[in-house]
């Protein structure tokens, strides 16, 4: 039995959800896009140390997942929040979120290029 990919078959970023959230704005699209790669290089490498508070730093990086309209990153996401908060291993969701996380932001960068860019 094939193993399942480790990012979800979903858009990395759904764009009428990012449209509604940003209110159809390109420039505040191309801000909130670029704060939550910040953000996300930012909880990551806190993650990544499995600090006491690991659980939380998963529920911010659902939620301004969620924000964005990343729903891949989110789940991703409340999976590790879950597996912290029920004392399972989370290494295996970590990795989980770690390609989504990736993914998502290979998109965000590829649409901040200037030339032809999404934004």
């Amino acid at each position: 039995m094939p193993s399942p990919p480790l990012v979800p078959d979903l858009e990395p970023i759904d764009d009428a959800h990012l449209y509604k959230m940003t209110l159809g704005d390109p420039a505040l699209e191309r801000e909130v896009l670029l704060l939550f790669t910040a953000q996300a290089a930012s909880l990551m490498a806190l993650l990544a140390s499995w600090p006491p508070d690991a659980a939380a730093l998963a529920h911010t990086l659902k939620g301004s997942a969620r924000a964005i309209g990343a729903f891949g990153v989110a789940d991703a996401a409340a999976a590790v929040e879950d597996a912290l908060s029920r004392n399972d291993d989370a290494a295996e969701p970590l990795m989980v979120l770690e390609a989504a996380v990736e993914h998502v932001r290979a998109v965000i960068d590829a649409r901040a290029k200037p030339a032809g860019s999404g934004f």
